[in-house]
């Protein structure tokens, strides 16, 4: 029997049999630069800029000889992992599942995979995770609304973390704009008694924002009565937080006719406590609340809320840490700075003009939400 290539049944070469083709012998078959051919089937944003009859001819020859890259020998030749860590409180419906979607968005675009750590505001575990990923070989880590006071031998970027930390680039929003925007509003429609939920004493946010708050209520001749302040404590994401801090300023009994939360899900439990005392959302209580988190606009009011761009600031993160990944010590420097981002008034249905007078209502009926 005459020697040649091992072929099926029907006389077709069996593919399986042979060696598959490499990078260079795939560009070589479209007579294309290697580099083309590998940003193409990387999927690198670069490749945005080939023309699409050159990306679909590429595309279609890795599927005619079944191309696939070879991962560990890109790992090899660009010294890289391909990985990199997200630290995170925790992962839940709110604000770290919105800024966790625009990381995913930029680093799947770019061909890298992320390992996702939540420490639950617990010290010892944001010292363990931090190390664990160096010890994994992560390119780069980006830190999630998490104290942050350490350099590490790879690119970081935090997201509302508001300490300054060399080689760290820190994502924040504008607060004293966002204090602006809110108390603006509620003071146009008439509101002078409000009430205020603050975050917890562990999360980076709270201190700042508040101090956001005192400071426009002063600017703006706002008096902030401390038996209308109430301050969230428990480590959890529940709307049932805001359901609790809503229940005490009721059983004060100092009357109030707006309330500003901290965030949108402690805004949905006080209005459901709120509901519960026998008052109209936003009839007799308007309720502002802060992110504009996906099912903000979905409630049965749809809920008026300052908007924190929280995919962008994800995705911007993301693309940080990766061009330093890139650029190495070129961009250090430049990136180890604050990128400020704007927070927009969303206006739905939970605010409106104030009553004359502040009352109170039928007494508080304790019931689980």
């Amino acid at each position: 029997m005459a020697k040649g290539k091992r072929t099926k049944a029907d006389g077709q070469p069996n593919r399986k049999a042979e060696r598959r083709l490499g990078l260079k012998e795939l560009a070589d078959y479209v007579g294309l630069a290697p580099a083309t051919v590998s940003l193409v089937i990387n999927g690198s944003s670069v490749a945005d800029t080939i023309a699409p009859e050159t990306k679909e001819l590429i595309l279609a020859a890795a599927r005619k000889f079944d191309y696939r890259p070879n991962f560990f020998a890109r790992c090899l030749r660009t010294r890289r992992s391909f990985t990199i860590g997200v630290m995170v409180p925790e992962v839940s419906e709110g604000y770290n599942a919105s800024v966790l979607s625009g990381i995913e968005d930029h680093l799947l675009q770019e061909g890298y995979l992320y390992f996702v750590a939540s420490h639950r505001f617990r010290p010892d575990l944001i010292e363990e995770y931090a190390q664990l990923f160096q010890h994994r070989s992560v390119d780069g880590l980006i830190v999630v609304c998490t104290p942050w006071h350490r350099s590490l031998p790879f690119p970081v970027a935090t997201i509302s973390s508001h300490h300054s930390v060399k080689g760290v680039t820190r994502i924040v929003l504008d607060h004293d704009r966002a204090a602006q925007l809110a108390l603006e509003h509620l003071m146009q429609l008439g509101h002078r008694a409000i009430a205020f939920i603050k975050g917890q004493a562990f999360v980076p946010d709270t201190e700042v924002r508040w101090n956001a708050i005192v400071k426009a209520a002063a600017q703006m001749g706002l008096a902030i009565s401390p038996k209308r302040v109430a301050q969230i404590e428990e480590n959890s994401p529940s709307p049932h937080l805001g359901y609790k801090a809503t229940q005490e300023f009721l059983v004060r009994g100092e009357p109030f006719t707006a309330l500003f939360a901290f965030n949108d899900i402690c805004a949905m439990g006080a209005i459901r406590a709120l509901h519960e005392y026998g008052m109209r959302v936003p009839e007799d209580v308007s309720v502002l609340g802060f992110d504009d988190i996906e099912s903000a606009g979905y409630q049965t009011h749809g809920l008026t809320t300052v908007q924190q761009p929280l995919r962008e600031m994800g995705k911007t993160a993301a693309q940080k840490v990766l061009r330093r990944i890139v650029n190495g010590k070129e961009d250090a420097d430049r990136d180890s700075a604050q990128i400020l981002f704007e927070p927009k008034l969303v206006i739905r249905e939970t605010t409106a003009a104030a009553r004359r007078q502040p009352g109170k209502r039928k007494p508080l009926v304790e019931a689980d939400p």
